[in-house]
This record gives C-alpha cells, structure tokens and sequence, in this order.
C-alpha cells in the first residue's frame, strides 16, 4: 500500500477493528455537513459498516501519527463507495493517497458518486483525473442531485 513521506500517510487494508473508526468519521462529516440529512443514527452506521461495508467490500484506511484519518470503500465492480477525511486531515494529501492506492487496485477504471453540493469533491475528483458523466435529481437515499464521475486508467484507454 501506499507510504507518502511528504505528507506522512500509510494506506493499508482495514481491519475489523477499524470499522468503528471508519464509522466515526463518516459520522462527524454528516454531523457537520449542514446540507447532509442524517438518515441513519451513529449505531447505525456502525452496524452498516461493521456487518455490509467491510465484508462485502476492499476498504482501506489512511493512518497519520499512529490514528486513522481517513478511509476508502471499494467495490469489485470498481466503485468507489465511500470516501471520507476526517476533518483535522483534510487538504493534506490523505483523499489522494486513498484515491491512487484505488487506482492501483483497480487499474483499468474507477467510477464514484458526488453530491452536487459537494464542490470541494467535486474539485477534487477532477484534479486527480475523474469526469464527470452523469448527474441526477436525487435518486439516491439521501434524496440530493448528484454526479456519477469516471476515471480510466491507461490500460482501460486501450
């Protein structure tokens, strides 16, 4: 996995262990996303990770000083699910450290859905190489417009 000495980042495979972690993050970002509704109470979530996310998909973690700053979801069908900083490691490298190790899993093609109120994601999906290629009115759980981006690896150019 992935070892950046500039910004201090190891990506490694999560363990069961992390989950609440994982859980933790996603948690505080919808805590403190005022356009994000909360659908499903903290337990939950915890739960959701802990018995779909990690058995049923590649999730990686993102370590800075010994604790986890971020995390990844992917899935064998080469998605993106989930990918979240928490906040105090947010603009430091970690989302790209995360998003080259998921290129590196998965080398021909990504894909991910942003919501569109979600610029700064936006913005950084396009800097590390995704396009946008589908939107929608919000037929999605949370009921929000959001963006399908795409990202095709060199061998997925051929």
């Amino acid at each position: 996995m992935r070892n950046s000495a500039a910004s201090l980042t190891v990506c490694r495979p999560a363990t069961r262990g992390d989950m609440s972690a994982c859980a933790d993050i996603l948690n505080r970002w919808i805590d403190a996303t005022a356009w994000m509704p909360r659908i499903h109470d903290h337990a939950d979530v915890e739960r959701y990770y802990r018995e779909t996310v990690f058995p049923e998909r590649t999730v990686i973690v993102a370590e800075r000083d010994d604790r986890i700053a971020g995390f990844m979801a992917l899935s064998s069908d080469h998605y993106v699910t989930a990918l979240y900083i928490d906040a105090p490691d947010r603009g430091m490298g970690v989302g790209r450290d995360l998003l080259d190790t998921a290129k590196t899993l998965s080398q021909q093609e990504l894909s991910l859905w942003t919501f569109v109120e979600n610029d700064k994601a936006q913005r950084f999906y396009e800097r590390q190489g995704f396009s946008a290629v589908r939107r929608t009115d919000g037929d999605n759980e949370e009921s929000l417009p959001d963006i399908l981006y795409h990202w095709r690896g060199a061998e997925g150019r051929q």
